[in-house]
């Protein structure tokens, strides 16, 4: 088996970008949303952001838990996955990526 690199492991801490009317308008602030992994702290995130997207520097990162919820199709009932989202405010350049630009 292959022991997997710190560089690997940080890549795959961030899932996805959020992408929200909400998280949209909070981008001219230079605060972006990721999904991420629901063990990552907050300097593993920062570590990440900084290694995903060069020349830039994380100032602060806050997270949430978002838990799972009841959803009805038809008479069958289930349940979403739970979630952890990081808001994460970046100093430098806009990612325009994320921006729509």
């Amino acid at each position: 088996m292959s022991e997997r690199t710190n560089k690997e492991k940080l890549f795959d801490l961030i899932k996805k970008p959020i992408i929200t009317e909400k998280s949209v308008g909070a981008t001219t602030l230079g605060k972006y949303t990721f999904e991420v992994s629901k063990d990552a702290t907050k300097t593993e995130i920062a570590k990440a952001i900084e290694l995903a997207f060069p020349g830039r520097k994380v100032t602060k990162v806050n997270t949430v838990y978002m838990p799972s919820h009841e959803k009805r199709m038809g008479y069958k009932f289930g349940r979403t996955d739970s979630s952890k989202k990081a808001i994460v405010t970046i100093e430098g350049d806009p990612i325009e990526e994320l921006i729509g630009a």
